[in-house]
């Protein structure tokens, strides 16, 4: 059983007068273990297709099944919830909380589940130091570079073990040189066993994954497995 499954999934917007079709019957599946990046260029229903991945909204038709949950109806508490214990989000924006220092703001998840103080430090501090940060626990935001925030917010990711980790635009506001460091470090984890789906426009980010996956005008137009030829063909 595939870790994620969509069936003919659908996402249409009234905009207006107008319909607008931001996903026209999406089906794939992701196995657990795997590397995937979904491509796409502004407007082909990537961002659409991640948020129905992430539980962040519903489809207006067809089926979605995250580790053999049937999340395609599901209330929006009930979204929260899986949100929660299943999916690890890491956004280009970072969303960091800037007067929590880095121990805090990989606790949050840990506090909205309920976990006792002791615990929560204790997640905290084992996923900052599986992301190289153990000696930035107690630094805030502001003392920390762009790649230290972003560990940081992947370290949040990490906190709650959880099925899928789901990055937006992960390098999107990196330079080039820390963009390499987070992607190496997503390499990482994946060796690591975690299963792992990049949002990205650029493709030498994508090919950073075991498998890309193409949408155009809402649609998968392209599902590949990545070669080493592809890579080389990129530098």
């Amino acid at each position: 059983m595939a870790l994620i499954e969509t069936k003919d999934l659908w996402k249409t917007y009234e905009m207006g007068a107008e319909t607008v079709h931001a996903l026209r019957g999406a089906s794939i599946a992701i196995e657990k273990g795997e590397y995937v990046a979904i491509m796409g260029p502004s407007g082909s229903g990537k961002s659409t297709l991640m948020n129905l991945i992430g539980c962040l909204d519903t489809p207006s038709q067809g089926n979605y099944t995250l580790n053999d949950k049937d999340v395609s109806n599901m209330t929006d508490d009930e979204l929260a919830n899986i949100r929660n214990r299943e999916i690890g989000f890491v956004f280009q924006t970072f969303n960091l909380l800037p007067r929590a220092t880095a121990l805090h703001n990989v606790e949050l998840p840990l506090i909205y589940n309920g976990s006792s103080t002791d615990e929560r430090k204790e997640k905290a501090v084992k996923a900052l130091t599986r992301v190289d940060l153990a000696d930035r626990v107690t630094h805030k935001p502001s003392e920390l570079s762009g790649g230290q925030r972003q560990r940081v917010a992947i370290a949040r990711a990490l906190v709650n073990d959880p099925s899928l980790i789901l990055a937006d635009e992960p390098t999107g506001n990196l330079d080039s040189k820390t963009s390499v460091e987070i992607m190496r470090l997503s390499d990482e984890l994946h060796k690591q066993g975690n299963t792992i789906i990049v949002v990205t426009h650029e493709r030498d980010i994508a090919l950073h994954a075991k498998r890309v996956i193409t949408i155009l005008d809402g649609q998968i137009a392209t599902d590949e497995q990545v070669t080493q030829e592809m890579r080389n063909a990129i530098h």
